[in-house]
């Protein structure tokens, strides 16, 4: 309640206007919480092995699908069409091809889920169904993130895997975006066009927080995970199963690093 609140105002405590101001004020605690979690810390740290970028690639697919999928179906609403630039923005081609660098041309069949990605995924398809202008508060968080923390994430992603070249990491890279301050700018200015009633503006800001909570219950699953895991020391070798689940849990804290973390809005 009080995180609404403050988004009302602006640093001189006057009530603003400005629909990506009152979402920047809404989602700060959450911010913070998420950007100094010890997991987000070793990603951008450079501690990420391949087989855990793998399962990252795959997660930020099943989300992006999602996603750019409800955006598509919605694009003639008038909360979404204003934000709707699938040339400049659109994820899914480009995660498509890091999957097929990475895991070749049957990546369809390998794509491992975590459950904290699958529950992200519902949420962006009951909206998507049931009240589209919450989608504008899950691209906004997503896209710009991507815009402002790509090209550091890459470079830290190309570094840490020992990558020659930047194939793979098709993510990090939006060739329809000249200037990614100009469009961030672009963008703000779009969404705040958009028309909202009182109860609509108050429905977006609280799915921002929401946008920012499925990524932080991402971080409080693994933790869990990781707990039951390092408690267990038996001796028996792991099966593939269980090394299915290590790399699982390894790569969500990437997912929630490029989900939450370096973006400036």
């Amino acid at each position: 309640m009080e995180s609404m609140k403050s988004a009302r105002r602006n640093d001189t405590g006057e009530v603003g206007s400005d629909l990506s101001e009152q979402i920047k004020a809404a989602t700060k605690d959450n911010h913070v919480r998420a950007e100094n979690t010890q997991l987000m810390l070793s990603y951008q740290r450079g501690k990420i092995t391949l087989p855990q970028y793998k399962v990252l690639l795959c997660s930020l697919y099943e989300i992006y699908k999602a996603l750019e999928e409800e955006l598509d179906r919605n694009s003639s609403h008038p909360a979404v069409a204003p934000i709707y630039f699938p040339q400049e923005l659109a994820r899914l081609e480009s995660l498509e091809r890091d999957l097929e660098h990475f895991l070749g041309e049957d990546w369809k069949k390998r794509v491992v889920i975590p459950g904290a990605t699958h529950r992200y995924e519902q949420r962006l398809r009951e909206i998507g169904r049931e009240n589209p202008a919450l989608l504008v508060a899950h691209a906004y968080t997503r896209y710009l993130g991507d815009l402002s923390g790509g090209q550091v994430l890459g470079k830290i992603t190309q570094k840490s895997l020992g990558l020659s070249s930047k194939e793979g990491l098709s993510f990090f890279s939006f060739p329809g975006v000249n200037s990614p301050n100009r469009f961030k700018q672009l963008y703000r200015s779009r969404m705040n066009s958009i028309e909202l009633t009182e109860e609509q503006k108050a429905e977006v800001l609280q799915e921002a927080v929401s946008a920012f909570e499925l990524n932080i219950q991402v971080f409080d699953d693994l933790q869990k995970m990781l707990s039951v895991s390092t408690a267990d020391q038996s001796p028996a070798p792991m099966s593939p199963s269980s090394r299915l689940m290590q790399v699982t849990v390894g790569l969500c804290v990437a997912l929630a690093t490029v989900g939450v973390g370096l973006y400036a809005f």
